[in-house]
Formats: structure tokens, C-alpha cells, sequence
């Protein structure tokens, strides 16, 4: 069968499943006698194996049936949870997912699983041999029933269906066993369905059983009939058949109570889910097309504006109105449906934190808030590495050992927030912890050492200059190198990451107190507004969203400092950027009234003198190429309605 059409399918639904036993596994850590999770987790290891096995992945199929055997032992109450088990368990879970890694590269599963295989088995039989005699394995596996078996028996019941389990003994002597087993197959099938064999029967086309095997049967007929028709064929020396029914009725009446709840839950479940239903899955570039087409459709818009406000026709007027409210709202359906909700990124991380901690011998909680909060898929794609970055810098750096806690008068446990929320056209994600916080004058120590200051100039910077120096390339407070930190390029990476989505990062922070990381990323990377200024005879688009105010200044209000000029603003000395200068255009106007646009970064200002403002218009960011990548003061460009190319300034590379 070929099965490219779905691979894309298989891996997406794969990687929700596998993020599915993540968090269900670090629940079921927390709390190991909770049922419905151990159900959750057996549910998707079933799904996972039924998957893989239809797609052909063989060592997928393998590991994910080793691990669901061990999670029935759970469930039948065979094994208990402990470290173990639960160890193992998350082996499993990151070999899924090293294999699917290789199948999204590779298209396929070859992943040497010998060593895992081996561990599963032995682990399984309660580490005995693995290679036990197929007849008592199937002596211990004879009474297994699973959920599914479950709800397919209770459902033949409830329609007044009898549930035999026949166990079938063949002449030892018999030649073709597999020939045997094919044709008391072929008979029960015409009596009723097989619902599961024991071996499978796979295994039984192969021979690979003594001289009896399992069959769970549901049927109408009744006990006699069936051992009449099966003594009858031929090397059939004895057969087996019991009544499985009322040991289920018995096990129903006395977990009446849960079974209550379970299906309250499963109704309230449903009720819940209903929506999913009705959604499909979208190709992101069909999305990406899509919001191509309302861009220029933007565009189109702006410049029927600027052709209107020169004829001055009441008709033409009033119809531009309209098809600008309808673009408006195009714009914000397409917005809306490429929207995603940080908690697909937020998933990963408590596994993360959970591993990261057993290694380093800490005691963390981490708490998730917000995790609905929606964002642009283009951005939520770029955001996952820099957290990673910051939460395992917390993990490090912030949070102390149990010991040290202790002596501090804190709680032996520590504790990361990760919160998310918008504010305005912006998503908030706040990273804090309740650790040691981070030490200043330690910050100041290395920045001498490295000759980034010297300690003149180190002493006159501020505390919020000190901890920018943490972002700096190459630059680590710690005193040695680790598998977690100390090369120092842990915070540049995730500095350049979030200015490079136009967004900001800055730290809060307070010795022994803990330390909070706030970046502030836009919705949006598409379509944004901006402010249209004009430097010399060019265009140039400032965004919004980083202007604070604009103000005029006259030229006697600029001072020199240390060779640098700066103006008086609030109360607050702020440096002067003349942008003519930094884009090297000759300046056409000589004004002693400046024109100065004040934009922000963090809490850091400056003030970018113009020639000439233009005004406030939605524009649609295009790419500038890889060729131009490496010009650091544009963002990108835009095309206004007039049809001329305007250059978006890149705010954050001005200070």
C-alpha cells in the first residue's frame, strides 16, 4: 500500500499523541493511583501501535506493544508505579520520538531498539528469562482483556450476545498446525466474531504455538453447539469454553460507582469535544497564500485611498469606505485562523524541566498559565527555542539545590511560573522563578574580567545596563562548563531570536528573591501598522508599536555628552539618532524645529529625528531577501498605495 498521502497525517498525529504521554505520564508521577490517566496513557499507546503497524513503521510497532503490555500490568494491578516503571516508560516515549524524528527526515523507522526490546521483555516478565515456553505465556496472558475488548464484550451483552472464551487443544501429532487453526477460524467466523486470539494470529499462521490457543468468541450460540461443531473437525482433540460474561457482570457490579462517574466523565468529555468535530486541518502554506492575497488585497486598498482623496467623488468615496471595512474584517478572519495557542509550545516543557532537575538533583515545579493564549503561527514557531533557553537558565543558574534552599529559609522545592497574555497588539510571556535571583556585582566582576568595561565605566552604568551585559555574545556568569550552561550562548541566542521578530526581551530580578524574564512579542509579523515618515526625498515606515510619542525639539535643546548628542525628554537623558545619517540620504531641510519620533525598547528610549511625517497606514511587510538579510537598520520593505517601495525601519537596532 502506499502510504506517502498520509505520512503527513501520521507524523501530525503522532506528535499530538506523543505530547499526550508527556504530560500525562508527568501527571500519572505525581499522582501514580490515578486510573483514568494510566487509561489516557494506555489509550494513546494503543492508538500509537495501531498507527504505526497500519503505516509499516515495524520498530515503532514494536516498542509502542512492549510498552502497552507493561501499561496493562499497571492496569490489572499486576505492577505497581515506581521510579522504574516509570523511567522505562519515558524511554519508550523519547525513542516514539527519536524514531518519528526519522521519519519525518528519513521516511523511515531504523532505530536500533535491540537493547530497549530487551530491557521491555525481561522488565515485563519480572526479570526472568524472556524466552519463555509459549505455553506459559499464554498460561500468564490467557485472562487479559483490554478497554476496547471490554467495551465490545459489554456491548454484545447489553443485545443479549453470549461471550465465550474457547480454548482450542490440536493433536501434538498434528502436521500443518497453521492449516488446522485456518480452518477452526473459518468456522468460528461463520458462528459469530473473534474478537482477539491468544497468541496472535499472526503468530498462529506462523506456528508459533504449542498445541492449544485462545479465542475470545461473541456469539449467539450456546455452549453445547459450539463444542459439538469444533470436536468435529478433524485433529481437534479437546475443546475448552467458558462463560466470560458473568465474570464481567460480577466486576461491573462491584465497580458500579466508577463506571457512574466514568460515564458522566466520558459524556461531560464529549460535550466538551463537540467543536472538534467540526474543524479541519489546513495546510499552512494554503494559510500563508492566503494571507499573500489579503496583503495585496490590502494594498490595493490603500492605493484606490490615495486616488480617491485626489478626485473627490462622493460615490467613489463612500464605496472605498465599504470595501475598507470589508478588507478589515477579511484581515481578521485570515488573522484569527492562523492564530495558534501558546500551549503548543508550552508542552514541551514540563518534561524538560522534569528531566533537567532529576539530573541536576533539584526539586521544581513548573506552573503553566495562560497557555490559551493565541499567537501568530509564524511566531509561535520561532519562540519555542528562545524559552527553552530561558527555563533551562532557570533551572541552572535560578534555582538552587534543596540544601541551599533549605539553609535560605525557603521551601526544598523551587518553583518557574511560565505565564502568557496579551496586551494590546502583543503577547506577554513572563518566565520567573523563586531562586537565587541574579548577583549584580558578580555580572559587573566577569564584565571587567572580559575587558567588556573597565571599572570606571562599569560603575556609572545602571542596574537594567548591567543585566543587558547577560545578552552579550560569548558572555556566562557561571565559573565552569556544563552539558546545561557556561559557553555563554544560552541569552545572545534568545536576544537575537526576539529582536528578529520585532519583539523585545528584559530582566527583573532581585537577590534571593528570584528572577523574571518578560519578552514582548507582536500578534502578528504579516500585517502591521506603522508610522510613514520621510528622511531626504525616501520614504521610510516606522512601526507603531515602538513609537512612545512624537515631539519637536529645536537644536539648541541638543546637547553634547562624551561626544554623542543627546535632549532632555521627561526628565530622562535620551541619545539623539538622526536617521538621514545612519541611512546615509542627504537631508533636504535644514528646520531648527526637529521633528523627533521617540520609540522604545524595553524601557530604554530614543529620539529619531525626521524631516517630514506623513502619517499612520497599515502596511504589509515583505521580505527583503537573503541577499540583503545582513542590513541591520531595515526590517524589511512595503509597498505603498502609490506604488512606490517604502523601507521599514528596524527600531531595536537603533539603540
Amino acid at each position: 500500500m502506499e502510504n506517502n498521502q498520509y505520512i503527513d497525517i501520521f507524523i501530525e498525529e503522532t506528535q499530538e499523541h506523543l505530547e499526550n504521554l508527556n504530560s500525562n505520564l508527568l501527571l500519572l508521577e505525581k499522582d501514580t493511583d490515578n486510573t483514568k490517566v494510566i487509561d489516557e496513557i494506555f489509550r494513546s499507546a494503543h492508538t500509537l501501535k495501531g498507527m504505526a503497524a497500519t503505516m509499516g513503521f515495524e520498530n515503532m510497532t514494536k516498542v509502542a506493544h512492549k510498552m502497552e503490555d507493561i501499561l496493562h500490568d499497571v492496569k490489572n494491578n499486576k505492577l505497581k508505579i515506581n521510579s522504574s516503571i516509570m523511567d522505562i516508560i519515558f524511554k519508550c516515549v523519547d525513542t516514539l520520538g527519536e524514531m518519528l524524528d526519522s521519519i519525518s527526515q528519513n521516511g523511515n523507522d531504523d532505530i536500533d531498539i535491540q537493547e530497549l526490546i530487551y530491557i521491555l521483555t525481561n522488565f515485563n516478565s519480572n526479570g526472568s528469562e524472556a524466552n519463555k515456553s509459549e505455553e506459559k505465556s499464554l498460561t500468564d496472558n490467557k485472562n487479559d482483556i483490554n478497554i476496547y475488548e471490554e467495551d465490545i464484550i459489554e456491548e454484545a451483552l447489553k443485545n443479549n450476545y453470549n461471550v465465550y472464551k474457547i480454548t482450542v487443544f490440536i493433536d501434538k501429532g498434528c502436521i500443518m498446525k497453521s492449516a488446522r487453526a485456518f480452518i477452526i477460524f473459518n468456522t468460528l467466523d461463520e458462528m459469530g466474531d473473534v474478537i482477539k486470539s491468544l497468541p496472535s494470529v499472526e503468530d498462529i499462521e506462523d506456528e508459533k504455538f504449542e498445541d492449544n490457543f485462545i479465542v475470545h468468541l461473541i456469539t449467539k450460540r450456546d455452549k453445547r453447539d459450539l463444542e459439538n461443531i469444533l470436536l468435529s473437525i478433524a485433529e481437534v482433540n479437546k475443546v475448552e469454553i467458558e462463560d466470560i460474561s458473568l465474570n464481567l457482570k460480577i466486576e461491573e457490579k462491584a465497580n458500579n460507582d466508577i463506571k457512574l462517574n466514568t460515564a458522566k466523565s466520558d459524556l461531560d468529555n464529549k460535550v466538551k469535544n463537540s467543536k472538534t468535530g467540526k474543524s479541519v486541518r489546513v495546510d499552512i502554506d494554503r494559510l500563508d497564500n492566503l494571507m499573500n492575497l489579503v496583503s495585496e488585497l490590502i494594498i490595493i486598498k490603500t492605493r484606490l485611498e490615495g486616488l480617491e482623496s485626489e478626485n473627490k467623488n462622493t460615490d467613489t468615496s463612500s464605496t472605498i469606505e465599504y470595501l475598507e471595512r470589508i478588507t478589515t474584517n477579511l484581515h481578521d478572519a485570515v488573522m484569527k485562523v492562523r492564530m495558534v495557542p501558546v500551549e503548543r509550545v508550552f508542552n514541551r516543557f514540563p518534561r524538560m524541566v522534569r528531566d533537567l532537575s532529576h539530573d541536576l538533583g533539584k526539586k521544581i515545579n513548573l506552573n503553566m498559565y495562560g497557555t490559551d493564549t493565541e499567537v501568530d503561527r509564524t511566531v509561535i514557531d520561532e519562540i519555542g527555542d528562545p524559552l527553552v533557553h530561558i527555563i533551562r537558565n532557570s533551572i541552572d543558574h535560578g534555582i538552587e539545590t534543596p540544601e541551599e534552599r533549605v539553609k535560605s529559609g525557603k521551601s526544598d522545592t523551587g518553583t518557574i511560573n511560565l505565564r502568557a497574555f496579551h496586551e494590546g497588539n502583543h503577547v506577554i510571556i513572563e518566565v520567573s522563578d523563586d531562586g537565587a535571583g541574579i548577583d549584580v556585582e558578580k555580572v559587573k566582576k566577569k564584565a571587567v574580567e572580559k575587558s567588556l568595561y573597565s571599572n570606571e565605566q562599569i560603575n556609572e552604568l545602571s542596574k537594567e545596563k548591567i543585566l543587558d551585559i547577560l545578552f552579550k555574545p560569548g558572555f556566562s556568569t557561571s565559573d565552569k562548563v556544563t552539558d546545561v550552561s557556561g559557553r555563554g550562548v544560552g541569552l545572545d541566542v534568545v536576544k537575537n531570536k526576539i529582536e528578529a521578530l520585532n519583539g523585545s526581551i528584559e530582566v527583573v530580578t532581585e537577590l534571593n528573591k528570584g528572577t523574571k524574564f518578560i519578552i514582548k512579542l507582536p500578534l502578528t509579523l504579516a500585517i502591521i501598522q506603522a508610522l510613514l515618515v520621510k528622511i531626504g526625498e525616501e520614504k521610510f515606515a516606522i512601526p507603531l508599536n515602538s513609537i512612545s510619542e512624537i515631539v519637536h525639539k529645536k537644536e539648541e535643546e541638543i546637547h553634547d555628552v562624551q561626544g554623542k548628542e543627546v535632549v532632555l525628554f521627561r526628565g530622562k537623558v535620551i541619545p539623539i539618532v538622526r536617521l538621514n545619517e545612519i541611512l546615509e540620504i542627504e537631508k533636504t531641510k535644514n528646520d531648527e524645529n526637529l521633528v523627533c519620533v521617540i520609540i522604545k525598547k524595553g524601557e530604554s528610549l530614543a529620539c529619531c529625528v525626521v524631516d517630514e511625517l506623513i502619517g499612520q497606514q497599515e502596511i504589509v511587510i515583505k521580505p527583503l531577501g537573503k541577499y540583503l538579510s545582513s542590513v541591520k537598520t531595515i526590517a524589511g520593505a512595503t509597498i505603498l498605495g502609490d506604488g512606490q517601495v517604502a523601507l521599514i525601519v528596524d527600531s531595536n537596532n537603533l539603540f
